[in-house]
């Protein structure tokens, strides 16, 4: 099977540029050309959500512990999250998206996917359009995005982080099959760390090695993901750009280098993984009615209690409530703690819950 080139789509993914920092430097020029670290406090187990390029010269990164941030970085500022600033911010993006195409697709607040298929109809008109949606996007909001631009949303996505910071990367339909073979297992979009390990282990490193295999055997190993596994190898990706695209749930969880006793210990944790959880759903704008915690112990046995609710959770305090009586619950075992989760299910976008009036965002 093989791309075909007369008749292919003009796919755009928009990132914004450490888009939580980039928002807190704009608006605060103080913090402009420094290292700053947007998340929890350092000596609080703070987590931290994201930073700007000049924290990531010191190897800072979002779901990094904020304690080892600080570590990494002493003279760094860090601030706390400001989502409303974040939630503006992305709506004045999405009204510049709208000048351009009909069909989009957030995928968070600082990211979406456009597709501008019926206004690209000249050779490289697609690039032309994501130029401008670039410049607008500076001029009337102050911050800086890349874009990947191309014929299918994997490849735009690939594209899009390939070109960051500031930047903007093309790809064909002509050049797409090769570009794939070129790419590390461990670029391509949806193959998560465990599918990484499975297939570095069957002698899968590069798009060129997974091109390799039939389809029937993708299938045998990985399920219902071996056709994706199998077209992108290809270049195909025929997912459309769905508007009012829902997760399903959204989660965070961490090890530990030395396993808990203490439950405090415990429910301090839960409670930061819980203001990491908020940033990320403030990002996707929803809100949830299903809370979950996961427990591993250390003989690597795991325990889930959940509590759903038949109205969404209204803040993080609502959640951070709960968290005792459900690791209480959880704790089954007189054993030691290597591993705590939590996350929210039942999603519900947050226009809905607003007209619902239910306003405050988890």
């Amino acid at each position: 099977m093989t791309v075909d080139k007369t008749n292919h789509r003009a796919i755009i993914h928009i990132d914004m540029d450490a888009f939580y920092a980039s928002v807190e430097q704009r608006d605060f020029p103080q913090y402009r050309g420094k290292p700053l670290v947007v998340g929890g406090d350092p000596l609080r187990r703070g987590v931290v959500a994201t930073c700007s390029y000049e924290a990531r010269k010191f190897g800072i990164h979002s779901a990094m512990a904020s304690a080892t941030a600080l570590r990494k970085c002493p003279q760094a500022i860090f601030v706390r999250p400001r989502f409303e600033a974040y939630r503006q911010a992305s709506s004045d993006i999405r009204r510049i998206f709208s000048r351009f195409s009909d069909r989009i697709e957030p995928l968070s607040l600082d990211e979406a996917y456009l597709d501008v298929t019926k206004h690209a109809r000249a050779p490289n008109s697609s690039v032309l359009i994501a130029k401008d949606i670039r410049a607008q996007i500076k001029q009337e909001t102050g911050l800086i995005a890349s874009a990947g631009v191309s014929y299918n949303k994997f490849l735009a996505k690939i594209a899009s982080d390939r070109c960051k910071p500031d930047g903007l990367l093309y790809i064909s339909a002509e050049q797409g099959p090769a570009f794939v073979q070129g790419l590390k297992i461990r670029d391509f979009y949806g193959v998560g760390k465990a599918t990484e390990q499975t297939m570095h282990g069957l002698g899968i490193e590069t798009g060129a090695d997974l091109l390799r295999w039939h389809l029937a055997e993708l299938q045998a190993l990985f399920g219902s993901n071996a056709e994706y596994y199998y077209q992108v190898a290809r270049g195909i990706d025929e997912r459309p750009v769905r508007h009012n695209r829902i997760r399903k749930s959204v989660s965070t969880e961490d090890t530990f280098d030395q396993d808990l006793s203490e439950q405090e210990a415990m429910l301090n944790i839960l409670r930061e993984q819980v203001e990491q959880l908020q940033g990320q759903l403030a990002k996707l704008q929803v809100k949830g009615r299903t809370l979950t915690i996961k427990v591993k112990f250390s003989d690597f046995s795991q325990v889930t209690r959940s509590l759903s609710k038949n109205q969404s959770f209204h803040s993080a305090e609502s959640i951070i409530v709960e968290l005792p009586a459900l690791l209480e619950s959880a704790l089954i075992k007189p054993l030691t703690v290597r591993l705590l989760g939590v996350g929210v299910s039942s999603l519900i976008a947050l226009d809905e819950v607003e007209n619902n009036n239910q306003i405050d965002l988890f």
